[in-house]
């Protein structure tokens, strides 16, 4: 079996030799995951590309679809990067867990999303009418719907990458559910 490494500035094109110097300074580190996506000249480019791409979605509500669905996966470094960046946004660690666990009670709103999301994973997009309705009333638009399906898609990159590579974490390990 192949082990893979992740890249140092060093190793990878001039192009996302730039990048990481950006994530560097943006971040205060690069990440291993987008480190990863280096061993393509382009790849890194253009999945932060998607990842920054404008959003009907708040950074919260970006969250939680990118919790639920490395949960789903069981994509372990998605599950960390997500849990220190859900905090940041404002979750509590308790809240993470909720949305971990596609159940949250602390806002109907996030719970029509969350519950959403999993289901667009788990059925591969034949979301039942009860789930899109629950989605709709809680206010949210067909933009909002293309838009979690991006979302969903961004996340199903890393958490493959992740499945293939088994890129070595960086971030502080969430609790187990």
């Amino acid at each position: 079996m192949e082990k893979f490494t992740v890249p140092t500035r060093e190793n990878v094109s001039e192009n996302n030799q730039a990048i990481f110097d950006n994530l560097q300074k943006a971040v205060g580190f690069v990440p291993n995951m987008f480190a990863f996506f280096a061993h393509s000249p382009s790849a890194l480019g253009d999945y932060l590309t998607l990842q920054n791409r404008k959003t009907s979605l708040s950074n919260k509500e970006k969250e939680v679809i990118n919790l639920v669905v490395s949960q789903i996966n069981g994509c372990n470094y998605c599950k960390a990067a997500h849990t220190t960046i859900g905090k940041m946004v404002g979750f509590t660690e308790e809240q993470t867990l909720e949305i971990r666990r596609a159940n949250i009670s602390f806002n109907p709103k996030l719970n029509a999303l969350v519950k959403f999301a999993k289901e667009i994973v788990e059925t591969k997009g034949e979301v039942s009418a009860e789930t899109k309705t629950g989605f709709f009333n809680e206010g949210y638009t067909t933009e909002n719907l293309v838009d979690v399906v991006m979302m969903v898609g961004d996340k199903i990159i890393t958490n493959y990458l992740f499945a293939l590579a088994k890129v070595p974490i960086d971030f502080p390990e969430p609790q187990a559910i």
